[in-house]
């Protein structure tokens, strides 16, 4: 039985005319935030990063590939996965077609993840990606951007993640985890609650200057939300988000769900 109320074209006309004046606001208010966002001051970076990449090693500066800015995805995919990060996937899938136009605007892309290069290009050609995806597996990356946590940081209370310092993990949680949908999560990238989430997702900025590197911004949890390409559809559908917990899976598991 539907339940939503009905009007006529006129009642929603009048309610649309007053969501617009909504809408006008958050978008005044997101600009605002983004230009807020960019004030922030740039902390030099001096460590000298390593990845391995489809074509070789590169350094952080080689990520850039000529441009002055570098956008980099913190794509969950731990050495012990053997597969993304089915919400990472999610992400990413939004994300896949859109490199072209920022390396023509002086903007790189790169997703970084802790697997093997090995493991990122194969899961890439299953889920028919094109995006550059470097792996840090060798480097200090991912901790020293808080999108890594070793076990003892996890029992010991030390993990700090989207600026907040989380309790240590109690003995055993891996258990009452697994049918928890962080548990789901786990399983759909083929390791445990407690593996997986040592890894985090996240979002980061650099610029270059005089070739000095500078770190500009990085976002984890719900900052990431906006470059969630299927939510901000889902927001415009009727029924909005509509959900009752993990409801997606990596693109070509759908069939088999």
């Amino acid at each position: 039985m539907m339940m939503h109320k009905t009007g006529t074209r006129q009642q929603w006309l009048d309610a649309r005319l007053n969501l617009l004046a909504a809408e006008k606001d958050l978008t005044h208010r997101s600009d605002a935030v983004a230009l807020q966002r960019q004030q922030l001051p740039w902390v030099p970076v001096d460590k000298d990063y390593r990845f391995d990449t489809a074509t070789g090693p590169a350094t952080l500066q080689e990520l850039f590939k000529g441009r002055s800015q570098l956008l980099v995805y913190h794509f969950m995919f731990g050495p012990d996965y053997t597969a993304g990060c089915a919400s990472c996937s999610a992400i990413a899938d939004g994300f896949n077609g859109i490199t072209v136009h920022l390396e023509n605007h002086d903007v790189a892309f790169t997703a970084v993840s802790r697997a093997p290069i090995e493991k990122l290009l194969a899961f890439r050609k299953r889920m028919g990606w094109t995006f550059d995806w470097a792996s840090s597996f060798t480097s200090d990356f991912n901790s020293d951007f808080s999108v890594w946590f070793s076990e003892e940081q996890q029992r010991d209370g030390g993990v700090e993640y989207n600026y907040r310092r989380e309790p240590p993990l109690p003995a055993g949680a891996a258990e009452g985890m697994r049918g928890s949908p962080v548990g789901h999560m786990a399983n759909m990238s083929g390791t445990d609650p407690v593996t997986y989430i040592r890894d985090r997702p996240g979002v980061s900025a650099f610029v270059i200057e005089d070739g000095q590197i500078y770190h500009t911004y990085s976002g984890y949890s719900r900052s990431v939300d906006g470059l969630w390409g299927m939510y901000q559809w889902l927001d415009r559908a009727p029924k909005g988000r509509n959900e009752q917990g993990i409801w997606w899976r990596h693109h070509d598991k759908y069939d088999a769900a």
